[in-house]
């Protein structure tokens, strides 16, 4: 297990950037990089009204498998990621991930491989509804 792991939560409750960003403060960090996914009003020019985000219940085991392999695959000082389930309005926080390093360009790398590699590999998935009353599930990995 890796030390610069500081948070993983999956959460019904809204997400907060300032914890996130607090979580991976580190006076030995010349870098730090946030990536926050929110929800948008449309996918595929179709209007959404809101998400609901449904996790696996080992959706966080697999998400600290992302988070190690990320720490072992860089050169990262502080980690952090949080991601969201229930009901979800337009504008509001998804996802969040941070990663501090020694420099930019790292902390930038691994952020980038963090959200991608959770995305991809952590069931997490969201049932979206359209102003037409459809709905669509998306992201079943």
């Amino acid at each position: 297990m890796s030390d610069a792991i500081r948070l993983l939560d999956i959460r019904e409750t809204a997400l907060s950037s300032d914890e996130v960003l607090a979580a991976v403060a580190d006076p030995s960090a010349g870098g730090t990089a946030l990536f926050i996914g929110t929800v948008r009003n449309h996918d595929d020019a179709r209007p959404v009204d809101q998400l609901t985000y449904e996790a696996h219940p080992e959706a966080l085991a697999h998400l600290r498998k992302v988070a190690e392999r990320v720490c072992e695959g860089a050169d990262v000082t502080a980690l952090a990621a949080v991601h969201r389930t229930g009901p979800l309005e337009i504008g509001d926080a998804a996802v969040i991930v941070a990663v501090a390093a020694a420099h930019r360009d790292a902390a930038f790398v691994a952020c980038r491989r963090l959200i991608d590699d959770l995305k991809a590999e952590v069931p997490i998935w969201k049932h979206q509804h359209f102003t037409d009353g459809a709905s669509e599930w998306v992201g079943a990995c």
